[in-house]
């Protein structure tokens, strides 16, 4: 069995151990036959910071996108980590089950886990036989196909949302944001019908200062929140944790001259966002 350790930095710059170990299982894809494997980078097995309670979260390698401020830049390029089956990760999990208590469970997260959508679908579908809440971090840049698999074998979506001008939202994440909110729409018309598993819906909004903090942006932010449907929307501070990790890959950092906003202009837009009428939530 290998087994693989290192440090990650969570999304306000806390360190962290992961491990990752991987074994053979029988996951089987029924329309080509082959063994199901996974590309997971690492795990956290104590997260309090990815979604309610005590969660076991697990890094996906892969990302669909390539923000300019990615703090897990390591986890995107499908060099650094550990084939693994469904099986051995919920193996894994398993062993984490008693501290998750009423409201913890697994998140899943990277990278992110829609860029392997036949691995996540096989991992939350034996979380959920093994009684396990479960959690998916996404930026929701997918199809709806990829959403209708995986719907019933979710209890939370955690979506980002990155910039609400297509040309700007380009810029900073290498794709265009039509798909991403055309499908959190459809995700939260799916949560609001009665013919469907309802999973719930967060949203997680990076206040980067000079882009997501505008007022023309945050008019936008708005008036998209008001038209669907959800359970709240949580602030992530920008944060330059995850620099090193640029530099370690021997690549450039795109925003040097970005600093963090201070903690009075989030503390504005917190109250904006209440004074909408919306639940906020502050990760600091």
């Amino acid at each position: 069995m290998q087994k693989k350790i290192g440090i990650q930095n969570d999304s306000v710059g806390r360190k962290r151990l992961s491990a990752v170990k991987s074994k053979p299982s029988i996951a089987i894809d029924r329309k080509s036959k082959e063994l199901i494997k996974g590309m997971v980078h690492s795990f956290e097995t104590f997260g309090a910071l990815d979604g309610p309670g005590i969660r076991f979260v697990v890094f996906f390698e892969g990302c669909p996108l390539r923000c300019l401020y990615c703090h897990n830049r390591d986890m995107l390029d499908l060099k650094d980590y550990m084939s693994m089956t469904p099986q051995a990760l919920l193996k894994e999990v398993l062993n984490y089950k008693p501290y998750f208590g009423a409201k913890g469970g697994v998140t899943v997260s990277g990278g992110d886990p829609i860029f392997q959508p036949k691995f996540l679908k096989e991992f939350l579908k034996l979380c959920k036989k093994a009684g396990i809440n479960t959690t998916v971090d996404t930026s929701l840049f997918t199809t709806k196909e990829v959403i209708d698999d995986i719907l019933p074998y979710v209890d939370l979506f955690m979506v980002s949302l990155k910039h609400f001008d297509s040309k700007t939202h380009q810029r900073l994440t290498s794709v265009p944001n039509e798909r991403i909110l055309g499908n959190i729409r459809y995700l939260s018309t799916l949560i609001g019908s009665t013919c469907h598993h309802l999973p719930k819906l967060w949203l997680r909004y990076v206040i980067l200062p000079g882009y997501t903090d505008t007022r023309s942006n945050l008019k936008a932010l708005v008036k998209f929140l008001h038209g669907i449907n959800f359970e709240l929307i949580e602030l992530l501070p920008y944060h330059t944790f995850g620099v090193y990790k640029w530099k370690k890959l021997g690549l450039k950092y795109s925003l040097p001259g970005v600093k963090p906003p201070t903690m009075r202009s989030v503390l504005k837009i917190k109250k904006m966002l209440e004074k909408e009428g919306f639940k906020v939530l502050l990760n600091e």
